[in-house]
């Protein structure tokens, strides 16, 4: 008898797809995943794992299910010559995934989400003053638009903003460094590559601040913080294929469907209801963010046009 034909992957049943919805496909699953990885970071805070002890599983079981990536290229997918770049990378991105995972124990999830969603208003700031990027004033007016989002979603007018409520932001201020350092990368780079070392540098850096804090998981918990790393690692991937597929601010909106899948999660494991404040304060931060993106596409278009050889008669 004949084999049976093989089930197509993942890949193989957008296939037929044009790029962009294929694009928006995967930004769509990449939210989900990083929803789910959220809920599991919020489970196992609340019975007792520190945040830094949290970081470490999740940077050690993403590493672990990247290994078949590296078996199935014959170690070539991870040669490189840029290791200080990803060292440094890597440090930068452990001090926003400690600060993250801190906020998602501390704070309402969808609160916290909102506020990391401010991570490109803080990028738009930081490669002006270090990659001395020129920022015009229509990007410079999303930003100060998007703080005001923030700025809803605190309601300093109504409340006393706590300390907790600046835990996200400082995790999005590391997450821009972080982006800054991948625009870097990326040049000589594979997504994959980038991955692959932020999981390698991170897993013995993120141990040291864990054995502080060390708390010998039970069997359940074993179980919750592999699916952790799992869905940290399926999530990036997922996010990296919706960039190759199609441009970032085609598909950047996408990434928002974040905020509704972690508020739902929230009602539905943990009983949190999100503040009214929170959605138009989210839709502030959205829009300024995706405006920020698509002038940042537009820009880059215009950049490889004026770059392209012209026909001469």
């Amino acid at each position: 008898m004949p084999p049976a034909p093989k089930r197509p992957g993942l890949a193989g049943r957008f296939a037929g797809f044009s790029p962009m919805t294929q694009g928006a496909i995967y930004m769509t699953l990449a939210a989900l995943f990083f929803a789910v990885m959220n809920s599991c970071v919020r489970v196992v805070a609340e019975v007792g794992l520190d945040a830094t002890q949290i970081a470490f599983f999740r940077n050690f079981f993403a590493l672990v299910f990247m290994l078949p990536w590296v078996v199935s290229t014959r170690f070539a997918g991870i040669r490189t010559k840029r290791l200080p770049a990803h060292l440094l990378r890597g440090l930068i991105s452990l001090g926003s995934m400690n600060f993250w995972f801190l906020a998602v124990a501390m704070l309402p999830l969808a609160q916290a989400v909102a506020l990391n969603f401010t991570f490109p208003l803080f990028g738009t700031i930081l490669a002006a003053l270090i990659l001395k990027e020129k920022v015009r004033a229509r990007r410079w007016i999303a930003t100060v638009v998007g703080f005001l989002g923030v700025v809803v979603v605190l309601q300093p007018w109504s409340v006393a903003i706590t300390w907790p409520a600046l835990i996200p932001i400082a995790a999005a201020v590391f997450m821009a460094l972080s982006s800054i350092m991948v625009k870097s990368l990326s040049n000589t780079e594979g997504p994959s590559t980038i991955v692959f070392y932020m999981n390698l540098v991170m897993t013995p850096l993120s141990l040291i601040p864990a054995a502080f804090f060390w708390v010998w998981p039970d069997l359940e918990t074993w179980g919750i913080v592999a699916l952790l790393g799992f869905f940290a690692a399926i999530s990036h991937v997922m996010m990296t294929r919706a960039y190759v597929l199609a441009d970032a601010s085609a598909v950047q909106p996408f990434d928002y469907l974040r905020l509704p899948f972690i508020a739902l999660l929230g009602f539905l494991l943990f009983d949190e209801i999100p503040d009214p404040w929170l959605w138009p304060g989210a839709a502030i931060i959205a829009g300024s963010t995706f405006y920020i993106a698509r002038r940042e596409a537009q820009l880059a278009r215009a950049h490889r046009a004026a770059r392209a050889p012209q026909d001469t008669p």
